[in-house]
């Protein structure tokens, strides 16, 4: 796939994601996808393949949450098979805590899938959220 092809297969999945919509999200990874939450906090660690990302990231992100984040893609930028997306997620603890992050993804795809995903955000928030 060409650089706009990537850029809009990475913005559909993501903006899936934010809309609750799991199996147009999941259908986009590679099955041995590699996801890597850069920092310190309990949710940063290389979560490798789907079932680790739904047993140790997505299952406690949302026993913690109330609802789902919601991600406004802010802005893509793709080199072959690498995309870099901004995005804005919103969302609540269920404690009544703001959990408002920007994040920027840097993604490579292989075969039309998302292969492995680097996480950047604010570190700080997510640990002042999800004490």
């Amino acid at each position: 796939m060409g650089a706009a092809e990537n850029k809009q297969l990475v913005h559909d999945t993501f903006s899936a994601l934010g809309a609750g919509d799991s199996d147009k999200f999941f259908g986009n990874l590679s099955d041995d996808v590699c996801w890597t939450i850069i920092g310190t906090t309990k949710y940063s660690h290389t979560y490798k393949g789907k079932a680790d990302i739904v047993a140790r990231l997505f299952t406690p992100l949302t026993e913690q949450l109330d609802g789902f984040i919601t991600n406004t893609v802010l802005n893509t930028i793709a080199d072959g098979d690498f995309v870099a997306m901004q995005t804005q997620g919103k969302s609540r603890t269920k404690t009544g805590k703001p959990y408002n992050n920007t994040y920027c993804l840097v993604i490579q795809l292989q075969d039309r899938k998302i292969q492995k995903i680097t996480e950047y955000l604010d570190t700080e928030l997510v640990t002042t959220a999800f004490e």
